[in-house]
Formats: structure tokens, C-alpha cells, sequence
């Protein structure tokens, strides 16, 4: 399997990832955790994981998810609060209730919410 490598600021290190990966989801999705109660908007795909190992080491051992699978940077919300969430593939599933995500940062990085997804802002695309 090729590899590449990419650098993490969030991990302060070069990370070595396979060429290609698959990913469930896709930016501007709106995707909802499968055991804790919140639900987000993707706004950035780490082919693996590629946050600090503190933050990985902080994760309860019975319930640490595999670091060889996608993690998704999502802009969540629960019924108390909005914040910036780092989730491995295998926690996420789509979200079924269909509306928008209420995030104060949502606006700055989405033009629009259409047919269950948020499309990027033209001037942040490549």
C-alpha cells in the first residue's frame, strides 16, 4: 500500500497516512456521533488520525477507536452547547433529522444549507 505524509499542527508532528482512503463523509455533511448525543457539520477530513497523542491517550481505553480510519473535524452541537469536535469514522453515522446544524461558525465556512448538506464558501475552495 503506498503512503504520504502530511504535517498535523493539532499533533506537532508529520503523520504517515496510506495514498488513499475511504471516507464516509463529506464536507458540509451534517453527521451525528453514534453513542453520545450530538450532531455536526464535517468541515475538514484527516485521512487517519492526526491529533495529539494526549488527546488519543485521553480517550477511556475500552472505547478508543482505531487510529488507521478517517477522523472528521466537525462543528457540533448538543442541547446545552456548540463546539469544535475531532471523530473517528466508526463513531459517526448520517444524521436522519435532515435540519441544519445551529453553530455560531457555520456561516463563516458555509454559504448555504440545501438537500441536507451545507455547501463550502466559494472563497475557501481550492
Amino acid at each position: 500500500m503506498e503512503r504520504s505524509e502530511f504535517f498535523s499542527t493539532q499533533a506537532g508532528r508529520t503523520i504517515n497516512a496510506p495514498r488513499q482512503t475511504c471516507s464516509r463523509f463529506g464536507i458540509g455533511e451534517v453527521v451525528r456521533h453514534r453513542i453520545f448525543d450530538f450532531r455536526g457539520v464535517v468541515f475538514d477530513v484527516d485521512p487517519v488520525f492526526a491529533n495529539s497523542e494526549e488527546w488519543y491517550q485521553s480517550i477511556p481505553e475500552d472505547m478508543r477507536p482505531p487510529r488507521d480510519q478517517p477522523y472528521y473535524h466537525l462543528l457540533a452541537e448538543n442541547e446545552d452547547e456548540s463546539y469544535v469536535a475531532y471523530v473517528s469514522q466508526g463513531n459517526l453515522i448520517a444524521d436522519m433529522e435532515g435540519g441544519p446544524v445551529d453553530h455560531p461558525t457555520v456561516p463563516q465556512l458555509f454559504e448555504q444549507f440545501k438537500d441536507g448538506r451545507y455547501r463550502m464558501r466559494r472563497s475557501l475552495t481550492h
